[in-house]
């Protein structure tokens, strides 16, 4: 498994629906309301054998009200 950091920003007043509508799709590890340039930070694990750009793309980025995001990948390091 990959562990994934996604922050988005929502549109303005839309937030808790994304969030929502991320929630209901169960591919979330943990989500939080972040203050800043993004609304949401999500930690995601994707399966090893998924490419990481098609999976955020099908599974989170399609969803209403998302307006930009950034993905921060992590490495075993220790």
């Amino acid at each position: 498994m990959q562990c994934v950091f996604v922050q988005l920003r929502c549109t303005s007043g839309k937030t808790y629906e994304v969030a929502d509508a991320i929630y209901d799709r169960e591919i979330v590890s943990e989500m939080y309301s972040t203050s800043g340039e993004y609304d949401l930070m999500l930690k995601l694990y994707i399966p090893a054998d998924e490419d990481v750009g098609k999976f955020i793309n099908d599974k989170l980025l399609d969803i209403p009200n998302i307006d930009r995001s950034l993905t921060t990948l992590t490495f075993k390091a220790f």
